[in-house]
């Protein structure tokens, strides 16, 4: 089913498919998931409530707590530490209007009032920790997958998963005749740059926090470099200094409608219907057979480590790739659900009725060619860095798997 009133003119660049007969977009979105609703809690009021009392609020309280003396003097020049708390609060509001305007096109797409009706259940307000911490990391995901700062740390990743695909079709004519599945879209940012190439392109995502967002930074955004966003203001914890810690980053860096027209590329389709995206868990969606021989290529990317089931995973590429199709992949091995339980916030237990394992690179590899497939293991690659400052004194950096498995035919 296709949602195709969540954008309505002609040049927005991709409509959402559900993975369900439901009645209407809004049902299935407000019905099928209260982590929709939840998501929406947090832009932006309570983004901005939370943002200013943990970051701000308490640090003045700590602050206010030194003797006079210390107070005085961490007060004034060089130090200025209350002028930089005001610092902090201008840009969560400035944050806080950029999560104000993804709430504004949330609520327009999947035909939400800001106020429910008399005798609707209240969606406003009940955000978790959980949904909070989700908003955090979508700010900064902005930052990863829509600013010109963050194109090292995307193209670390996505780059050699693009130029797997451009070897692998190298021969073939029109790029359009190429399906690419792309799970775990996220952002939106990997499948643009498939479509850039001139592939017919479906995204995949689960996260309504996600979605959201990619929709609004997708069809929503009017220029490039139209919004500034404050990626790392929350980080008081080694900063090497406070300017690296105010830095702005303009997002999006390219205006994604723009750059899809005007790319110039062998393709019989239509730049804007080289998009779509679906929402749901992607085993579900593309474990059966309506899927199954659907796509030339899967694309992943920072995904692998997410899945409760890693062979339901790749029994789930299986399917949907024809015979000989591609499956290109470059990410960690940080598996999402190692230390969790039925009883976690917002985990539904029936996620978890089979089981969870985790495994090492070698044992991922082994697996992928028991369930079909031939392997060419590209090695490991360095600086994999995930929403990170650069210029921080603490960088976690990822070691990525890369990897490239052909359907045997």
């Amino acid at each position: 089913m296709q949602f195709c009133g969540l954008y309505l003119r002609r040049d927005y660049l991709y409509c959402i498919e559900g993975s369900i007969n439901a009645a209407s977009a809004r049902g299935y979105m407000v019905a099928q998931s209260p982590w929709f609703t939840d998501s929406l809690t947090i832009y932006p009021s309570r983004y901005r409530q939370v943002a200013h009392f943990n970051v701000t609020h308490r640090r003045r309280q700590a602050f206010y707590a030194l003797p006079s003396a210390e107070r005085a003097f961490l007060s004034g020049p060089p130090f200025n530490f209350l002028a930089t708390l005001d610092k902090v609060d201008d840009a969560i509001d400035q944050n806080a209007k950029i999560a104000a305007q993804i709430l504004e096109s949330g609520l327009q797409s999947f035909g939400l009032e800001k106020e429910p009706p008399d005798g609707a259940a209240d969606w406003r307000g009940t955000a978790t920790k959980i949904d909070l911490d989700k908003a955090k990391t979508t700010i900064r995901q902005l930052y990863r997958d829509w600013s010109a700062e963050g194109a090292g740390e995307r193209d670390a990743s996505y780059a050699s998963v693009i130029g797997d695909l451009i070897e692998a079709f190298a021969n073939v004519i029109d790029k359009g005749d190429i399906r690419v599945l792309v799970p775990g879209a996220g952002l939106g940012r990997l499948v643009l740059e498939l479509s850039r190439q001139g592939y017919d392109v479906e995204g995949n995502e689960i996260a309504w926090h996600a979605l959201v967002a990619s929709n609004w930074i997708l069809n929503q955004t009017e220029a490039a470099q139209q919004y500034s966003l404050y990626p790392f203001a929350f980080d008081f914890s080694n900063v090497i200094s406070r300017a690296d810690q105010l830095r702005v980053v303009k997002i999006p860096d390219i205006h994604p409608a723009n750059v899809l027209a005007a790319s110039k590329v062998a393709s019989s389709k239509r730049a804007f219907d080289r998009m779509k995206m679906t929402a749901g868990d992607f085993a579900e969606i593309y474990g059966i057979p309506k899927h199954e021989n659907k796509f030339d290529a899967v694309a992943t990317s920072f995904f692998l480590d997410t899945a409760p089931n890693v062979i339901k995973y790749i029994q789930t590429v299986h399917n949907c790739l024809k015979p000989g199709g591609v499956w290109t992949n470059s990410g960690p091995l940080l598996w999402h659900w190692a230390d969790r339980v039925p009883t976690d916030d917002h985990v539904p237990s029936n996620q978890l009725i089979h089981g969870h394992v985790e495994l090492s690179v070698e044992e991922v590899l082994m697996l992928v060619r028991s369930q079909g497939f031939t392997v060419d293991d590209k090695g490991l690659q360095d600086e994999g860095f995930y929403i990170q400052n650069p210029n921080s004194m603490l960088r976690s950096n990822y070691i990525l798997s890369h990897w490239v498995a052909r359907k045997v035919s």
